[in-house]
């Protein structure tokens, strides 16, 4: 049986505030064994538990905070969505943020199976 809309929307909201936190092994909790990550779209894919744990060690390293523009918006299907702003310290450019929409794919046990974030370099702006 899939996670329902609401089930998707709170761990959607579950890992905007652990990442924020600073809490890499929460945030690597919230997926699937074989889920994937693809952020941003077009680049490669982190694939499997251990690529995920290093994305996220060194994403919640660097101090990023992730703040929920609008959603999470659920579907009758295993993907939810929202709207976020990507606080993070650049190499070369300083203090940032990035606006994007990050879509996740649930499995039947409510993991995150995967997960893509939509934005390109025109959407990373100094702050």
């Amino acid at each position: 049986m899939m996670p329902t809309s609401a089930e998707m929307k709170a761990v959607m909201t579950k890992y905007a505030s652990l990442v924020s936190a600073g809490d890499a092994e929460a945030v690597v909790a919230l997926y699937a064994d074989n889920a994937t990550i693809e952020d941003p779209v077009g680049s490669p894919a982190q694939s499997g538990r251990e690529a995920i744990a290093k994305f996220y060690q060194g994403a919640c390293a660097s101090g990023v905070k992730i703040n929920v523009l609008s959603g999470p918006y659920g579907s009758f299907g295993n993907s939810a969505a929202m709207v976020a702003e990507v606080l993070v310290e650049v190499p070369g450019l300083g203090p940032s943020r990035i606006e994007l929409v990050e879509v996740m794919e649930f499995d039947a046990q409510g993991k995150i199976s995967a997960m893509r974030a939509y934005w390109g370099q025109e959407d990373m702006k100094p702050v």
